[in-house]
């Protein structure tokens, strides 16, 4: 699965969280950017659900 369409299969409330929860900033930034920011095991953790 390409990177752009595992992120369009997330939701950007659980992005946010997640970032949150690794203390990532989240004002002004791009849904791409923040899953960017992510490491890839809780990308694949978030498209799961």
């Amino acid at each position: 699965m390409d990177f752009e369409e595992m992120v369009k299969n997330i939701d950007v409330k659980a992005l946010r969280e997640e970032a949150k929860k690794r203390g990532i900033p989240t004002r002004c930034v791009t849904k791409i950017n923040l899953a960017k920011a992510l490491p890839e095991d809780v990308l694949e953790e978030l498209t799961k659900k």
